[in-house]
């Protein structure tokens, strides 16, 4: 098989929409093109997917590779996109079994030596997959680094497989039984979380509402003017122990 075809979301704001990752190995001089619209960090995953792909003792094939991040309108950014694209050569090239793709969605970043690193937006994509399913006939699982695990799993019922590497992708979909395959993970329970005030107690007050939670949303800092000491005893009472 010379194609490979794997999903994976780009990150807008809030929203992650979906991504196709098309791989195709071709005859001719060896070559590594990344199209569709795809950012800087995008267009360096050629070199890191090189290198994680060597280093995990797979073979780079001397080919021209041509990944396409579809749709093509769309911005791509991040590094983000270095699993999938490392996974769909590997699959291309037939050196990984590529049959079971479409139930799965991917992301994550890949270090030199294969090592998955973090990336920005989990909740997001997670979210975002979790609906996408809702509207489809079957569900999908999230493979994405093992760090951003928690966070994705705060969507319930969401699939999620964190994986530490490449290698204990490559292992989940060449293995034939339950051992080696990526485990589904739950989210930690956090006992004895902090309470704190909600602007949903203050009644009244938009403007003052809105100019915080803008100020909050962007870390801005805000200057309250009133009374000589009223907004120093107003936090106090209201936040124990947030002053000195």
């Amino acid at each position: 098989m010379s194609l490979a075809v794997l999903r994976s979301r780009a990150l807008a704001g809030m929203a992650a929409p979906p991504v196709t990752v098309e791989v195709h190995l071709a005859n001719g001089l060896p070559a590594f093109t990344i199209v569709g619209l795809p950012e800087a960090e995008v267009k360096e995953a050629k070199d890191r997917v090189r290198a994680a792909l060597q280093n995990a003792r797979f073979e780079f094939p001397a080919r021209r590779i041509t990944v396409n991040l579809a749709p093509a309108d769309l911005p791509k950014e991040s590094g983000r996109f270095d699993l999938p694209i490392a996974l769909g050569i590997l699959a291309a090239s037939e050196q990984i079994p590529g049959d079971d793709f479409d139930g799965y969605e991917f992301a994550g970043e890949l270090s030199l030596s294969g090592q998955l690193r973090p990336v920005r937006g989990a909740l997001a994509m997670t979210c975002a997959m979790h609906r996408a399913d809702d509207n489809e006939s079957h569900r999908r699982a999230f493979i994405l680094p093992a760090a951003n695990a928690d966070e994705a799993a705060l969507v319930s019922d969401a699939d999620i497989l964190p994986a530490a590497s490449l290698l204990d992708v490559c292992a989940h979909f060449s293995a034939r039984g339950a051992e080696g395959r990526l485990q589904r993970h739950r989210a930690t329970p956090v006992s004895g979380a902090p309470v704190y005030p909600d602007f949903s107690d203050v009644k009244g007050q938009l403007q003052a509402r809105r100019a915080m939670e803008v100020a909050a949303a962007g870390c801005h800092s805000i200057l309250l003017v009133g009374p000589p000491g009223a907004g120093k005893s107003m936090l106090a009472s209201r936040f124990p122990g947030i002053l000195p």
